[in-house]
């Protein structure tokens, strides 16, 4: 047990896609996280910071957009961080005050381009790292680019023991961005880069979500930490697209949650949640990632090399 961390999962939402009330609530959040779980990694959702634009449609359609949909995307592109920025900056002194290490989806706003992107916040380095989305899902097309190669880190990241602190404890961490985890690809490439603690930053809320979860952390013996936003109609501007218009209600529920935590076999440590706002915290013993790979290591030696090859173009 001396090679244990403790990690949680933070389920939340964009307060309105404003920044300063969202940066406020990330903060109090890890705080929170820290001070009564005693928390030294914590994953937010897909989008956290920014904002995701459910039931929009950017007034798009086949061949033709109209002044509608340009003027939305003007306050959502408005409502974007610059990676680095002063919001990053923020996120990092937040990181530094607690001890915590950050893992947090948010929009980054790039010249003139969108991208749904994970962050790596150290305690002591700041910003260490980022992922952009490879490929976003449906009609988030609209919205956001498409991430590259060159954005698919495994940050290594020593912590003290959770249980022995004189012991330091070695990992790997990774994210991938809500579909992006039905890319067996670009799993199997994390899990070639060692990957221990996979974290998931999502708004994908369906009952299935658990299963795919579950799935990946038995598949690629790694720790599986999944944050999804809980968000209603009241978590949003007043004029923002609902499902039904004609039956608003502030407590109309947007995005439902259902954040996890699982082990390298499979097993649920915690949750999944429904309530508006919750977090979930874990022991992490990275022993088990070795215990997993005892039978199934689908990179080592349960893989055929022979047979099949993975490629990955890893250039801008």
């Amino acid at each position: 047990m001396a090679n244990t961390i403790r990690a949680s999962v933070i389920q939340s939402c964009t307060a309105r896609f404003n920044l300063a009330e969202t940066l406020d609530k990330f903060e109090n959040l890890t705080k929170l996280a820290k001070e009564r779980d005693g928390s030294q990694l914590v994953v937010f959702p897909e989008g956290f910071i920014g904002g995701y634009p459910k039931w929009s449609t950017f007034s798009c359609f086949v061949g033709e957009r109209i002044s509608e949909g340009r003027d939305e995307f003007v306050k959502y592109y408005n409502a974007a961080i610059e990676v680095p920025s002063p919001a990053i900056d923020r996120i990092a002194e937040v990181s530094k005050a607690t001890g915590v290490f950050v893992v947090m989806g948010v929009i980054e706003r790039d010249v003139g381009t969108l991208y749904c992107t994970a962050i790596f916040v150290d305690p002591i380095e700041g910003l260490v790292a980022k992922h952009r989305k490879l490929l976003p899902t449906a009609c988030e097309r609209f919205i956001w680019g498409q991430g590259d190669g060159s954005t698919l880190p495994v940050v290594a990241k020593k912590f003290q023991s959770s249980v022995e602190p004189t012991h330091t404890v070695e990992t790997k961490i990774s994210a991938t961005i809500c579909w992006e985890n039905f890319m067996p690809l670009l799993r199997t490439y994390y899990y070639s880069l060692g990957t221990q603690i996979y974290c998931v930053p999502t708004v994908d809320s369906r009952e299935t979500w658990e299963s795919s979860m579950r799935h990946i952390a038995f598949e690629g013996r790694c720790f599986v930490l999944s944050a999804c936003q809980f968000a209603t109609e009241n978590d949003y501007p007043p004029d923002h697209p609902v499902a039904d218009a004609s039956n608003r209600n502030p407590d109309n529920v947007m995005i439902n949650g259902g954040s996890l935590i699982v082990s390298p076999l499979g097993k649920v440590l915690a949750g999944p949640t429904r309530k508006p706002e919750d977090i979930l915290t874990a022991d992490l013993d990275l022993d088990d990632v070795v215990r997993g790979k005892f039978d199934l290591d689908t990179v080592g030696h349960y893989s055929r090399p022979d047979v099949f090859q993975l490629k990955a173009n890893i250039s801008p």
